[in-house]
């Protein structure tokens, strides 16, 4: 016996609206009772955090926990979860079976299954988990045929939020991550067969929500500087054979007398600040002149880090990881500040973006997203090295005796949004931008059904003689373990299901952004999508 996911056509990663569709490959060497074959499209974002045992910095006691001090509670929330049911098809169905299996006979057998992947999370609509799993999801002693499903009435005691579908993530062993997998499993009916399982994961990347419109308004982080006043005695320094002797200062041209240069760098970036996976930062560092002085400032050093901030939460414990990417370094520069030593105070100089218009963001980073128990957001920081005139040069080099003063600037945006660079459909974009003043159609919670008020039911109970109600259509049966609320003197359930939101619906008639559209960007946010996890084992 083996088993095999064929995927059509994989990509490097899946995003939204794109159809994940494959080939279950069953391979028989002998006859075979099977009862069913289901697959299933799932994603988890797990987290595990150990509880603190010691006060707080106040000194105050930690407030009560999830758990004894010392030990690791987990939470686990089904972002995605999907299940086709790709055998028995029509042509065994129609059979009669008395023992709900029907045989496969010894060769090759292909089951086809599609999905198409939602945009919003799953684990937020607490209908579709409460009907997961449980009485309402299929016969069985499991729940469809044998297949064990998953219980969702397990995500109805966690905390959500209705967002897009976040990255898949790794990196924090035993603490945090995000993965997306299709899994298969083969039913076999009889108390000493077990079914049959495999399970194969993929990478994800969702699309971006609709970008803001450009303004031409900035943001920036800026800082003035002065350079020390050089005293006389720093004038006189040594000289050797290699290093020219340095001139005499002319009468009047005193060292400690003559005024000092200043200058403000300030690094702006578009208003909001967006960054873009796979692309350059669009950024615009600028100098001006502040004080009246003649001596030269240059541009010794440049570096810029990404810092990704992760929050981790795991029921009412936080803790918060941090990364560093260095986009791009540079040092043994002598780039001059200011045009010319007789610029006008108050002149500005935009440095040239050589250093880093050619430098993208690497491909490990991922975008910005906020889940149920993690999110992830990110911070810019710019590091300036100033020099205070140009060093000398000698025979061997630079001169080791230039007393050139050289101090290191920082520039910091405190909140920086990285979009993962995948356009939605111009129909989702259209349809946000004519959504509710505050909110995309991305980020929308799941409407709530229509209650029927008291003072209804008591004008509904009086007799119509003039209008008459249309006859409703039959409901299906309701499930036990999850009643319907009624309202007061209401007995039976109101005709109106809630319906799903307007995303979603739209989205099973979108096609995906990479339907000939755009070039599919790098991405490698997991190093191995089908690795083992580094998650701790799950209990129960």
């Amino acid at each position: 016996m083996a088993i095999r996911i064929a995927l059509n056509n994989q990509p490097e990663f899946y995003t939204n609206l794109d159809h994940v569709s494959g080939r279950v490959v069953l391979g028989l060497n002998r006859p075979e009772q099977v009862g069913s074959i289901v697959v299933k499209l799932e994603g988890e974002a797990t987290t595990a955090l150990q509880v603190p045992s010691v006060p707080d910095a106040a000194g105050r006691p930690p407030a009560p926990m999830p758990g004894p001090p010392g030990s690791v509670v987990a939470e686990n929330h089904k972002i995605l979860y999907r299940v086709q049911q790709v055998f028995p098809d029509d042509y065994h169905s129609s059979t009669s079976s008395p023992y709900g299996a029907f045989p496969l006979l010894p060769g090759e057998h292909e089951f086809a299954f599609d999905f198409k992947l939602p945009i919003n999370n799953a684990c937020s609509d607490p209908m579709a988990m409460s009907r997961i799993g449980g009485l309402g999801s299929g016969g069985g002693l499991f729940g469809m045929g044998g297949v064990r499903v998953m219980d969702g009435s397990k995500q109805l005691f966690l905390k959500h939020v209705t967002r897009t579908l976040p990255p898949s993530l790794t990196g924090f062993p035993m603490e945090a991550e995000i993965r997306y997998y299709i899994k298969v499993t083969v039913q076999r009916p009889g108390l000493l067969k077990e079914n049959w399982r495999l399970q194969t994961g993929f990478k994800f990347l969702p699309i971006e929500p609709p970008r803001p419109a450009r303004t031409g308004q900035e943001t920036f982080a800026r800082r003035p500087f002065t350079f020390r006043a050089k005293s006389p005695a720093l004038a006189e320094t040594k000289h050797t054979f290699f290093a020219p002797k340095p001139e005499k200062e002319s009468p009047g041209g005193g060292g400690g007398d003559a005024s000092t240069p200043s200058i403000e760098m300030s690094a702006r970036l578009p208003h909001p600040p967006v960054f873009t996976c796979n692309q350059p930062i669009p950024l615009r560092l600028i100098a001006k002149k502040l004080v009246d002085c003649p001596e030269q400032v240059y541009l010794s050093s440049f570096q810029m880090d990404l810092i990704g901030i992760t929050e981790v939460r795991s029921h009412s414990i936080y803790h918060n990881r941090t990364n560093r990417w260095v986009v791009t370094s540079s040092s043994n520069l002598t780039i001059p500040l200011t045009s010319s030593p007789h610029d006008e105070v108050g002149h500005e100089l935009v440095i040239p973006d050589d250093l880093w218009t050619n430098r993208p963001l690497p491909n490990t980073i991922a975008p910005s997203f906020v889940a149920c128990n993690l999110s992830r957001r990110y911070e810019l920081e710019i590091r300036l090295g100033l020099s205070c005139g140009k060093p000398k040069t000698g025979f061997l080099g630079k001169d080791p005796f230039t007393n050139a003063q050289t101090i290191f600037l920082p520039l910091q945006f405190a909140h920086v949004d990285v979009y993962s660079g995948i356009t939605p459909p111009p129909e989702l974009v259209q349809a946000a931008a004519n959504g509710r003043p505050g909110s995309t159609i991305l980020n929308i919670p799941p409407r709530l059904p229509p209650r029927t008020s008291v003072s209804d039911l008591n004008s509904a109970a009086r007799p119509q003689s003039q209008h008459q109600a249309p006859p409703q259509p039959p409901r299906p049966p309701t499930d036990p373990l999850y009643p319907p609320q009624l309202a007061p003197g209401q007995t039976a359930a109101p005709q109106d299901d809630a319906p799903p939101s307007y995303d979603e619906a739209m989205a099973e008639n979108l096609s995906g952004p990479f339907d000939g559209a755009q070039a599919r960007p790098a991405y490698s946010g997991v190093t191995n999508e089908n690795g083992p996890s580094q998650m701790p084992e799950k209990s129960g």
